[in-house]
């Protein structure tokens, strides 16, 4: 969903480079240990809306680094707001297209991948816009390590569907698959961290559809 144009989101990313990068130049590549300043994890948000999910996995886990990427500008900057507010250093936004992943990411860099309520393209010709489309799969098996893994959530059954048959046909493992994650055991419901859109659709009563899968060794 496009938000609505906030001008000083967007000063804020432009005042503050040392944490947010808008649409780097993808022929160089980004020294994420010299942005971070360590060589710790490092797991991506694709599409991380206001940053509620990714500043909360930034706050739980100071261990790892989070990169939220977010192709709108004015998110980029809420999320960077956040950022700056609570002071979280492990955590630097990058506003691009994830189509460019591995532009802006080196080969077996990444330990997860976060798809969290992407857009589901629902139209066959835009098939292949969707994040769990081949393309995008590849880019993922490229950037992520061997034990590397991808959690996706979402509230449409479709895009879901799509997604488990895609990753399937691409010959990748699921750890875990649900259909209605707030309604699995209890650990795993107290473990899951929520997005601002998976809050508003759980607390309709609307199921949550989850999987984490991962690539198969290459051969």
């Amino acid at each position: 969903m496009r938000l609505k144009n906030k001008p000083w989101a967007n000063d804020l990313v432009d005042q503050h480079p040392e944490s947010a990068l808008d649409r780097p130049d993808p022929s160089e590549k980004i020294d994420w240990a010299a942005r971070f300043g360590n060589d710790h994890p490092i797991e991506i948000e694709i599409g991380s809306g206001k940053g509620q999910f990714i500043t909360t996995l930034a706050k739980q886990h100071p261990e790892t680094n989070f990169v939220a990427m977010e192709i709108q500008k004015t998110a980029a900057g809420i999320i960077l707001k956040k950022k700056l507010d609570e002071g979280l250093d492990n955590l630097q936004i990058l506003c691009a297209d994830a189509a460019n992943l591995v532009a802006y990411f080196g080969e077996n860099s990444t330990s997860k991948i976060y798809l969290n309520f992407s857009d589901p393209w629902p139209k066959t010709r835009h098939e292949k816009r969707r994040l769990t489309y081949k393309s995008f799969l590849a880019e993922y098996q490229k950037v992520l390590t061997a034990d590397g893994m991808i959690e996706f959530k979402t509230d449409n059954s479709g895009l879901y569907a799509y997604s488990v048959q895609s990753m399937n046909n691409y010959g990748m493992h699921f750890d875990f698959v649900s259909v209605d994650l707030h309604h699995e055991k209890e650990e795993i419901v107290e473990a899951n961290v929520e997005t601002e859109y998976e809050h508003k659709f759980a607390s309709k009563g609307q199921p949550i559809y989850c999987l984490h899968a991962q690539f198969l060794p290459k051969n």
